[in-house]
C-alpha cells in the first residue's frame, strides 16, 4: 500500500503473522517515509471568457466547483448561466501535459424574477453550486438568492427509430394505415449533453441563501441565508426541516448574521456554521431537532491592542470549508485565513496573514471593497490551502513547511506552459526590484472564488469574467 501526500510518499509493507497456538492472526503495519521536493512550479494552462475590458455584469463569474472526479468544472455566472467544462482525455503523444478543459454543457439555471409580496426583484446570478456524487449521470444543486435547483447532466449518443404510431418527424400516423408491427431501434447519433431541471426547492427562505452543502448520507443536504439553516431531503421539494434559527424576537437585537455553512465529509450528523462575529459554531444534528445549541464554538479571542473602527467588520467570516480528511476546518476573513483543530475552540492552530491589506483599510472601506467575500480552498490531500486576493492575486500557503507563495491570473503570462512568476508586495520602505508597490494594486481586480482538483495539482480562479486554469508544470 501506499499513501502520497505533496511532501512525503509513505510507503507500506503490510505483513500477517499467525500464533500457531491460538490460531490468531495479526496484522503488522510497517512504513517508510519518502521525501521529495516542496517545490511546484504553476503553469498556465488556459483561460476563458472575452478579452473586453468592457465586461457585462451578467458575465461575471460568480462561483467555481470542481466535480468529486475533478473530470468536470462548473461556474456560475450573474446572468443565471452555469457552464461546465470536461476534461480531455491526456495526449500519448504529450504524457507531460494534463487534458484541457472544453465547454460540455451551457444551460441558463435561473431566471429573474419578482416577489410581487415583498415588492423585491429576486436576482438569477448563482451564488452557490455544488456536485452530488457521481452516477450513471452527474448532478449538481445550484441556487440564485432564494431557489435552490437539482439538475441532472446526462449523455445522449443514439436515437430510437422505427415507431409504430409515428413518423420520424413526430407526426402521429394514422391507426387504419398500420397494418404491420415494426420493432424500434436505435441508431447512433452526434453526442448530445442535456440538463434537465430534476427537483426545484423554493418558498423555504425569508433572506438571501449564502450556501448549500450536500450531506455525506447523500440524501440530504442543508441551505443556509442570513438568519436560518434548513435541512432538505433530495427527493422532497415541498417541505424543509429548519435546523438553526438565530432570528431574534425583535430585530433591533439583532447583532450577528450567519455567513456560511457546510456539512462533514464523513459524519453526517455533525456540521458547522460561522457568522459575521467571527465566531463558528459545530453542531450536532443528534442533540435535538432545532440545534439551538451548538456542540462547540470556535473562536479566537481579540487582542484589545489591535482594536479599531474596522474590527468588526474585518472579523466577519466569508467562507468555511472542512478539510478532506474531516480533522479541520479552514476559516476565511478579510485579513486571513485560519485552520482549526476540531479538538481545540480556543485559537486556531494556524493562521496566514494576508498583511498588505491591513495598510490600506481605510481606502478599501471608501470603495466598499472591505466588504468582498474571499473563498478558500484545499488541495487533494489538505497539506496547502488556497485563497483570492486583489490585483488578480491569489495565495497559497503551505501547512508543512509554512511557506507561502503569491502567484498572478494575467493573460499578459497566459502563453501556453508559461511558468508563474511568484510575486511580492512592498508594503513600505524601500522596494526591491521584484516588488510591487501596494499603492499600485487594482483593488477593482480581485479574485474571489476559487477551485482545486480533488486529485490533481490543477487550480481555477476567477477574475471578474474569465476563468483561469493553472496546472503543475511536469517533466
Amino acid at each position: 500500500m501506499s499513501r502520497k501526500l505533496k511532501h512525503v510518499t509513505y510507503v507500506g509493507h503490510c505483513s500477517y503473522i499467525t500464533d500457531l497456538s491460538t490460531g490468531l492472526t495479526r496484522v503488522k503495519l510497517s512504513f517508510m517515509a519518502v521525501c521529495y521536493n516542496f517545490d511546484v512550479q504553476w503553469c498556465f494552462s488556459q483561460v476563458k471568457g472575452a478579452i473586453d475590458d468592457d465586461v457585462a455584469e451578467a458575465d461575471i463569474i460568480s462561483t467555481v466547483e470542481f466535480n468529486h472526479s475533478g473530470e468536470l468544472l462548473a461556474t456560475g455566472d450573474k446572468g443565471g448561466r452555469v457552464v461546465i467544462f470536461q476534461q480531455e482525455p491526456e495526449s500519448k503523444n504529450q504524457p507531460q501535459c494534463r487534458g484541457e478543459y472544453n465547454v460540455y454543457s451551457t444551460f441558463q439555471s435561473h431566471e429573474p424574477e419578482f416577489d410581487y409580496l415583498k415588492s423585491l426583484e429576486i436576482e438569477e446570478k448563482i451564488n452557490k453550486i455544488r456536485w452530488l456524487p457521481q452516477n450513471a449521470a452527474q448532478f449538481l444543486l445550484s441556487t440564485n438568492d432564494k431557489t435552490i435547483k437539482l439538475w441532472k447532466i446526462s449523455e445522449r449518443d443514439k436515437r430510437p427509430e422505427g415507431y409504430n404510431l409515428k413518423e420520424e418527424d413526430g407526426r402521429y400516423r394514422d391507426l387504419n394505415t398500420v397494418t404491420t408491427l415494426r420493432v424500434p431501434i436505435f441508431r447512433p447519433m452526434d453526442l448530445m449533453v442535456e440538463a434537465s431541471p430534476r427537483r426545484v426547492f423554493a418558498n423555504a427562505h425569508t433572506y438571501h441563501i449564502n450556501s448549500i452543502s450536500v450531506n455525506s448520507d447523500c440524501e440530504t443536504y442543508l441551505s443556509a441565508d442570513d438568519l436560518r439553516i434548513n435541512l432538505w431531503n433530495l427527493e422532497i421539494t415541498d417541505r424543509s426541516f429548519n435546523i438553526v434559527d438565530i432570528k431574534p424576537a425583535n430585530m433591533e437585537e439583532l447583532t450577528e448574521v450567519i455567513t456560511a455553512a457546510e456539512f462533514h465529509p464523513n459524519q453526517c450528523n455533525t456540521f458547522v456554521y460561522s457568522s459575521s462575529k467571527g465566531t463558528i459554531r459545530l453542531c450536532d444534528m443528534r442533540a435535538s431537532a432545532l440545534c439551538d445549541k451548538h456542540a462547540k464554538q470556535f473562536e479566537e479571542p481579540e487582542d484589545p491592542n489591535n482594536r479599531s473602527f474596522f474590527s468588526e467588520i474585518i472579523s466577519s467570516i466569508s467562507d468555511v470549508k472542512f478539510s478532506h480528511s474531516g480533522r479541520y476546518m479552514m476559516t476565511r476573513d478579510y485579513l486571513s485565513v485560519k485552520i482549526w483543530d476540531l479538538n481545540m475552540e480556543s485559537r486556531p492552530v494556524e493562521t496566514y496573514q494576508k498583511s498588505y491589506s491591513k495598510s490600506k483599510l481605510c481606502s478599501l472601506y471608501e470603495n466598499d471593497c472591505i466588504f468582498d467575500k474571499f473563498e478558500c480552498c484545499w488541495n487533494g490531500n489538505d497539506s496547502v490551502v488556497m485563497t483570492g486576493s486583489y490585483n488578480n492575486f491569489f495565495r497559497m500557503f503551505d501547512r508543512v513547511y509554512r511557506q507561502d507563495v503569491t502567484l498572478e491570473a494575467s493573460r499578459e503570462n497566459s502563453k501556453p506552459r508559461s511558468v508563474l512568476k511568484p510575486r511580492k508586495v512592498s508594503t513600505g520602505g524601500k522596494r526591491k526590484k521584484d516588488e510591487i508597490s501596494v499603492d499600485s494594486l487594482d483593488f477593482n481586480k480581485k479574485i474571489l472564488h476559487t477551485a482545486w482538483h480533488p486529485l490533481d495539482n490543477i487550480i481555477a480562479v476567477a477574475t471578474t469574467n474569465n476563468l483561469y486554469i493553472f496546472q503543475e508544470k511536469l517533466n
